[in-house]
């Protein structure tokens, strides 16, 4: 499984790459609106940290606002995924993206008859919100596992994207239900590298090894 950091904050993703886990970034205006400056530098940045696919949202409601958007953020670079809310008017804009050959991120999906739209339309990524479907006490793993059954089964060439990821107990149980990518919060990545046994482990090894050398030292002098 592919994973993918839902953020716009550059230093974030430079951690991520360099531990050399990074498949590729999720943005939108949310994430966007808590840095600042210019989205199209940002993405541009963000572009040249990874060439995993990186997604750009539109925020237009009419079609040809979306493809306006789109297509300007397609031209920033090579890997640019533009991102399209699950809408009538967002099928529309990822059907008319997949003829030009630019790719979209489906977000705001929420059920597998609306990812199974969304593939039908052309998009390359379609992202159910597990963490807020759990919020309306409906299990979002459960739309992960019908639309992984249901691409694999028709062999449609698109990837399930666990979205909404709110700690590190999702992002196993994504894999599990066989979605392609999960895109993680910084914070959940943290979460994923750390354990309290792991960190007592490392504080013991160092307590042996400066034991050993002062033995060692003592012996020869």
């Amino acid at each position: 499984m592919k994973l993918f950091l839902d953020t716009a904050d550059i230093e974030e993703i430079r951690t991520v790459a360099r531990w050399g886990v990074l498949d590729g970034v999720t943005t939108n205006p949310t994430l966007y609106a808590k840095v600042g400056g210019s989205y199209e530098s940002i993405l541009t940045e963000i572009c040249h940290i990874t060439s995993g696919p990186v997604s750009a949202e539109v925020v237009a409601e009419d079609v040809e606002g979306m493809l306006k958007e789109g297509r300007a953020f397609a031209k920033l670079a090579p890997n640019i995924v533009v991102k399209v809310p699950m809408s009538e008017t967002g099928l529309e804009a990822i059907s008319r993206f997949a003829d030009e050959g630019i790719k979209t991120n489906c977000t705001l999906i929420f059920s597998a008859n609306q990812g199974l739209l969304a593939a039908k339309a052309g998009a390359s990524l379609l992202s159910p919100f597990v963490g807020r479907l759990d919020d309306i006490n409906q299990d979002g793993m459960d739309v992960i596992r019908e639309l992984v059954s249901i691409v694999e089964l028709h062999g449609i060439e698109t990837e399930v994207l666990a979205a909404s990821i709110r700690g590190p107990r999702d992002v196993t149980d994504a894999a599990l239900a066989g979605a392609h990518v999960a895109t993680l919060p910084f914070k959940v990545i943290q979460q994923m590298v750390r354990h309290p046994l792991t960190d007592k482990g490392i504080v013991q090894f160092q307590k042996d090894w400066a034991a050993a050398r002062a033995a060692a030292s003592g012996a020869s002098a």
